[in-house]
């Protein structure tokens, strides 16, 4: 009896934490039918909870049949995860462990989220339900670039010029403006504007032969070069869809 107790409280109080999460990540009244429905539970449930959040003077803002909304500069510990979210993010670190370069593949975050969490969702991380499939070290391309500088450089928005081989072993040298590095099975790929083409271009990691970090910053940011190359390639897909062919890199 006293368990079920217990687990009752436990899941109220998840549900709490979700109620301000759904609140905080919109801008809008949520009404209360709208969160029962994500939550899958009462709107009388709901009405209740936010009830108990306002009188734990959490900033909430509205009234029954018209929508609620959290006030800003309200704030919450860090890494108050739910069990869904923890082991999402026990997944992704794993996937890395076994794809990322040699800085991302340090095993440490496991354990920082391990000794971070509520010690009822520390079984989660240490023993998750959830696994990566493994990859074996002969599959594995290394990089001549040291990867950890490469997303340095993106974030500082710099230049770099590369000596590059092609898949028929030709080689190019190119200035580039980086941007992304994007993660596959056993390969990496470095993504910018390259100079010479005047357009985007998207380079295997193991194909850098070496590589100049340019102190030369890039006019824009990187984070609207992102936005322009995502729009092209989704641009690319759906005219390739709309012609009846399958979508490219499928």
């Amino acid at each position: 009896m006293s368990q079920a107790i217990g687990q009752n409280i436990l899941r109220r109080a998840d549900r709490l934490f979700q109620i301000i999460q759904v609140l905080r990540r919109s801008s809008k009244p949520v009404t209360a039918d709208a969160i029962a429905a994500e939550l899958e539970t009462s709107k009388r449930s709901i009405y209740r909870d936010i009830a108990t959040l306002m009188g734990q003077r959490v900033p909430i803002r509205g009234e029954a049949g018209l929508g609620y909304v959290l006030e800003g500069g309200f704030d919450m510990p860090p890494l108050m995860l739910t069990s869904d979210e923890i082991e999402a993010a026990v997944l992704g670190a794993q996937w890395v462990a076994g794809r990322g370069d040699p800085a991302l593949a340090r095993r440490d975050l496991i354990a920082k989220i391990a000794a971070t969490v509520p010690e009822r969702l520390r079984p989660v991380v240490l023993e998750p339900a959830v696994a990566g499939p493994p990859v074996w070290g002969k599959e594995r391309k290394t990089d001549a670039l040291d990867m950890a500088q490469v997303r340095m450089w993106i974030h500082a928005g710099r230049k770099l010029a590369l000596h590059y081989a092609d898949e028929q072993g030709r080689e190019t040298r190119r200035t580039i403006w980086p941007f992304l590095v994007g993660y596959r099975e056993t390969t990496r790929l470095l993504v910018g504007w390259c100079e010479a083409r005047d357009d985007f271009r998207t380079f295997r990691t193991d194909r850098v032969m070496s590589a100049e970090f340019l102190e030369e910053r890039y006019p824009g940011r990187p984070a609207v070069l992102r936005a322009r190359w995502t729009a092209k390639v989704e641009a690319e897909r759906a005219a390739w869809v709309a012609a009846g062919k399958p979508a490219p890199h499928q």
